[in-house]
């Protein structure tokens, strides 16, 4: 009976004992990488920039479908975002930073087709997917290397065919808007 219980304690002191080593080793490994320059450069304000101003132009439709005030609507979406994650200043000329761009896709595709067994009846979606494409160009004085010209960025929305497009566009183009935003707020001044 004592030597089990001396064996048990031997076991948890080794797994104690291979802690502390594995502790030790971590701790020697983030010593070595932060004296050689390798670090993560993280920001509390959404950025990594030094600039404190941006110039966000009007992003305009360059597509034959969509709202007539689609590009108006993105640009202010983007704004918004930007003054919410972060802690710079929107002006509207001069900035740091610039972005701007355009629409350059509204697409409704139908999807998930479902046959018939009727040769004479087409084949009809039960589902539709709405695209939204819009084409950025962003400036960074500070350092031009973080700059890109015409990145395409897009996202969808996927919805039943007995929603009307119309009834549901304006809400569909909001939601792919708010992922498009975030993705071209990460590709610049996030610089994910």
């Amino acid at each position: 009976m004592k030597s089990t219980t001396a064996l048990k304690a031997l076991g948890n002191g080794a797994r104690g004992v291979r802690f502390a080593s594995s502790l030790g080793m971590a701790v020697v490994v983030a010593v070595l990488c932060g004296g050689c320059g390798v670090g993560v450069k993280y920001s509390m304000s959404g950025t990594t920039t030094t600039a404190t101003t941006i110039t966000i132009s009007e992003f305009y439709n360059n597509t034959d479908l969509g709202q007539a005030n689609i590009g108006q609507v993105f640009t202010n979406q983007l704004k918004n975002y930007i003054i919410q994650n972060s802690s710079l200043s929107v002006v509207a000329e001069n900035g740091e930073l610039l972005l701007e761009g355009e629409i350059s896709n509204y697409q409704i595709t139908p999807i998930a087709p479902v046959a018939t067994s009727d040769p004479t009846q087409a084949t009809v979606a039960s589902s539709t997917r709405l695209t939204i494409t819009v084409k950025a160009s962003y400036v960074n004085t500070e350092d031009e290397s973080m700059s890109f010209s015409d990145k395409s960025f897009s996202f969808y929305k996927d919805f039943p065919n007995t929603q009307n497009i119309t009834d549901v566009s304006e809400q569909y183009t909001r939601q792919i808007f708010d992922r498009i935003v975030n993705d071209i707020f990460n590709a610049s001044v996030a610089n994910w």
